[in-house]
């Protein structure tokens, strides 16, 4: 797909990875609307960035909230042909705490944003994207990309949560890839490792070199342009489908 003129819904576009890949669609000529719930945030990166990023805040959890910022994105593109999804929540907490078990809430509100969410936005971006003409020879009309976590598959202690939500995003693609193959819609997941992201933003210096240590090369924590890079490589490379990619240097995460 070339990417030029195209119409992206990012969500999660206010920071970490979501910004990157706003910024790298927008640098692509694409015309991007920001699904986030920090508004200031988005306004900021609107201003930024200039006409071609809107803003909408929506709750990824929320039917309502999602069919409302889908509507927006119609209202002022026309379309939609590509989703990115990069919302998410990390919240550690071990099965059994000080406290006792891990409160069921807890482990629900984590599937509720990162794999719930998920699944609503794209369906109903999806519902836009079979409306496109084609828009290759191939006739492609939209491609939907997912983040999940190398936490999928080497969860550590704390992260049984995460880790469930993550797997859940990087099995459903297969599945979701032959439901729209039909339709000339693509579907892609990147699992990042180690990223500088305001989730890592606020470890201590000591924290993050441990981190680095961890990875085999190079040595240091991702950066939101190199998520952005491989989701406009998938984008672009249309033979690209039901993928599962890690991004992550190497690292295969010890227990803890």
């Amino acid at each position: 797909m070339d990417i030029k003129g195209k119409v992206a819904i990012v969500t999660g576009g206010a920071s970490g990875l979501g910004l990157g890949t706003v910024t790298g669609l927008v640098n692509k000529g694409a015309k991007v609307v920001i699904f986030d719930l920090n508004e200031e945030a988005a306004k900021e990166v609107c201003m930024e960035l200039g006409g071609n990023v809107d803003f909408a805040h929506v709750d990824v959890t929320s039917e309502e909230s999602v069919e409302a910022g889908i509507q927006k994105v119609i209202a002022a593109f026309g379309a939609i042909h590509i989703c990115v999804n990069c919302a998410g929540v990390a919240p550690p907490q071990k099965v059994i705490g000080r406290t006792g078990a891990m409160p069921l809430a807890n482990f629900k509100r984590v599937l509720d944003i990162n794999l719930n969410g998920t699944f609503n936005v794209l369906r109903l971006a999806a519902a836009e994207m079979i409306k496109n003409e084609p828009l290759t020879e191939d006739d492609e009309r939209g491609i939907i990309i997912n983040t999940a976590s190398i936490a999928a598959f080497d969860g550590q202690m704390g992260q049984a949560a995460y880790a469930a939500s993550k797997a859940g995003v990087a099995g459903m693609t297969l599945p979701i890839a032959r439901d729209l193959s039909s339709y000339g819609i693509r579907i892609n997941t990147i699992a990042p490792g180690l990223f500088r992201t305001p989730m890592a933003a606020g470890l201590p210096e000591p924290v993050i070199e441990k981190l680095e240590s961890m990875v085999e090369f190079p040595k240091r924590l991702g950066v939101p342009a190199e998520y952005a890079s491989l989701a406009i490589f998938m984008m672009e490379n249309g033979y690209v489908n039901g993928e599962v990619i890690r991004l992550d240097a190497g690292i295969r995460m010890s227990p803890r």
